[in-house]
């Protein structure tokens, strides 16, 4: 719905029904007359189907009849029939364009919203030339003013853009919206307003049409045919403008008028595990308050939610607000987004990008196309945000645009649309042009066994940004020992995976510096038992160059085998250390040795006993890649841990 719209049709409308009950017609038609008054009174019971009849009938008795065209442009609008307002409006203005000066405000309005906007722009400067007018109708028409200045020029000048159904696996003559992806891009959450009653899913659905959440997953051939999610997802009420975590097994959704809402709209959460989705559970205060909530967006590492709120505290209308989920699982206040993302108006549709920089967001309060656009902002170095640019033509038109979503890579983003009214809302892809695509996100997925006996395990796994020290994700795999985690460019990362009585596994991606997506990571991750003779490769510890110093990344590492050790005091571990054959054998020997001793000094310093460590460099020997190459040198150059004995 275009909100400016909806409130000068509102207005004017109103005052121009009031003034006509109040003046002679514009008819010497009896029967014109008698048919306009019917059709005044339909109008004020709200029965606009059968005024808009009555007003149609008038005029076919008397064409010149200006308050029949007048109050026909008035429902043609309230009914989104805005080219056919248009119409109306226009005769109006043939017949007599003094009688009703703000004629030219609903006109150019209708204009607007019909994509006329080089005429629109000429009548609302026709509108503001008048005198007496309401300062609140002023207002409007000078921001559709800059609207309209700004979308003719915006037409001139058209960004690329081809979009493409997503095909009858998922699009269907019922209404297909608000789509979501997982950042491998295999998994497409929906939601679908059903206009007939589907069984087959064990929910049984009221009334005339359904708002319910349909899944689809790709395969080779493309996306497969959508299935309901079923219950306990989907009830007999609505629910819809849901969000997937990256890797698909938590989602946020928005359910209005619930008995334990907190207001009209609350946002609830479910996590999918052993293949079902659970119980959904409300937010809950903070998060949810009286006012309205909806449109969340979690980032990929799960910690930050944005979503659209008219709670108080904001810039007016909807603002979009962002809750952090703190060190004990608990989201926080919720803090709004600011007067450089919120406006006077609605801001709504908020989408955070895997990368967690990039925003795109709907917003009704900006110079744009009219109604809804589409925005992007960008996270700065200092956390705080861009201004937002508007992401162009024919993206935006004069419809309301609201609802994008960009995969993982960056360039291929997701909407929903009516291209075909017989169809309805369908969703549809297109490839985003390179100026307003986030960052590239790789990403790592990968399943857990057991080393020895090939059992899949449920195991702990953490990813640590080597470039900032921090530990940005911290989870559990799923009952089979699945897991995803986001992988953005220009950082180094460290993954560690770990469960009770094994050896955990190191990886580390480098990434910093570099800005083109890498290839995603699916690797088989195998967990050696606590046995003598077992060990690790510690991925991720390292040292300054020609040096045994070691850098600040390698202490997450170091502190995971310090809680290893201390988890399992019976534990007698050797610190083995390898170079490449860069440089004399002697002085690798030597180099190799002083860097594991530092290793060994780290881990006394954090309490473990000198007499369950011991330390040997072995210099350039055992290679495990070829010398001859950058990337096997880089393979030789490592430091292990390995089980030699076991205390009684």
């Amino acid at each position: 719905m275009k909100r400016l719209i909806l409130i000068l049709t509102i207005i004017t409308g109103s005052v121009f029904s009031g003034f006509c009950w109040s003046q002679s017609l514009h008819t010497a038609s009896n029967r014109a007359g008698k048919l306009y008054r019917d059709g005044m009174m339909a109008y004020e019971y709200v029965e606009l189907n059968r005024a808009a009849e009555l007003f149609e009938e008038a005029i076919i008795h008397d064409n010149r009849f200006f308050e029949a065209y007048m109050m026909l442009g008035d429902i043609k609008s309230k009914q989104k029939k805005y080219s056919e307002a248009v119409s109306a409006y226009r005769i109006a203005v043939s017949i007599d364009s003094l009688f009703y000066r703000p004629v030219f405000f609903n006109l150019a309005g209708a204009e607007m919203m019909s994509g006329e906007y080089a005429r629109a722009l000429v009548h609302f400067k026709v509108y503001l030339g008048q005198k007496g007018m309401l300062e609140k109708n002023r207002s409007i028409a000078e921001k559709n003013i800059k609207n309209c200045e700004f979308a003719v020029n915006a037409m001139k000048h058209p960004i690329p853009f081809n979009p493409v159904s997503i095909g009858p696996s998922i699009n269907t003559t019922d209404d297909e919206y608000w789509p979501s992806i997982t950042a491998d891009g295999q998994t497409l959450m929906f939601t679908r307003q059903s206009r007939h009653s589907d069984r087959s899913e064990g929910v049984r659905y009221f009334g005339n049409s359904q708002e319910d959440f349909y899944l689809s997953f790709f395969a080779d051939t493309g996306w497969q045919k959508a299935v309901n999610a079923g219950f306990p997802l989907n009830t007999p009420q609505n629910e819809g403008a849901q969000t997937l975590s990256s890797n698909g097994r938590y989602m946020y959704f928005t359910a209005c008028d619930r008995q334990a809402g907190l207001g009209s709209c609350d946002l609830y959460y479910s996590v999918y595990n052993d293949g079902k989705w659970s119980e959904p559970s409300n937010l809950k205060w903070p998060v949810n308050t009286t006012s309205w909530e909806s449109q969340p967006s979690v980032t990929s590492d799960g910690r930050v939610l944005f979503f659209s709120s008219s709670r108080p505290g904001g810039s007016g209308g909807k603002d979009l607000w962002y809750t952090v989920l703190n060190d004990k699982n608990i989201w926080k206040t919720p803090v709004n987004m600011g007067s450089v993302i919120n406006t006077p108006g609605d801001e709504m549709s908020p989408f955070i990008h895997f990368d967690g920089k990039t925003l795109y967001f709907a917003s009704d309060g900006r110079v744009g196309m009219g109604g809804f656009d589409l925005y992007i902002t960008r996270m700065n170095s200092d956390s705080s945000w861009s201004e937002p640019k508007n992401l162009g033509y024919p993206i935006n038109t004069y419809n309301d645009e609201m609802g994008l979503i960009i995969e993982s890579g960056g360039q291929k983003a997701y909407f929903s649309s009516i291209r075909d009214e017989t169809n309805g809302k369908d969703i549809f892809f297109f490839n985003l042009y390179e100026s307003a695509r986030p960052n590239p996100v790789s990403y790592l997925k990968g399943k857990v066994y057991d080393k020895e006996t090939g059992k899949l395990l449920m195991a702990d796994y953490e990813l640590i940004n080597l470039s900032t020290g921090k530990v940005t994700i911290k989870n559990k795999t799923d009952l089979s020992g699945n897991f995803l985690v986001c992988l953005p460019s220009g950082f180094n990362y460290g993954i560690n995976v770990s469960r009770q009585d094994y050896l955990f596994y190191s990886e580390n991606f480098m990434f910093e510096g570099e800005h083109p997506v890498a290839e995603p990571f699916v690797k088989r991750i195998n967990l050696s038992p606590l046995k003598i003779g077992e060990k690790i490769q510690l991925t991720n510890v390292f040292y300054e160059i020609d040096s045994w110093e070691l850098k600040t990344e390698s202490r997450t590492e170091l502190d995971n085998l310090v809680k290893l050790l201390s988890d399992n005091k019976d534990l007698v571990m050797e610190i083995g250390g390898y170079t490449d054959s860069t440089g004399s054998n002697e002085y690798n020997l030597v180099l190799s040795e002083k860097r594991v001793l530092s290793v060994v000094k780290y881990l006394v310093s954090k309490g473990i006993s000198p007499d369950r460590l011991k330390y040997k460099g072995y210099g350039n020997t055992f290679p495990i890649g070829d010398n001859a190459t950058a990337e096997g040198r880089k393979l030789n150059r490592r430091t292990e841990a390995k089980i030699i004995a076991r205390k009684k």
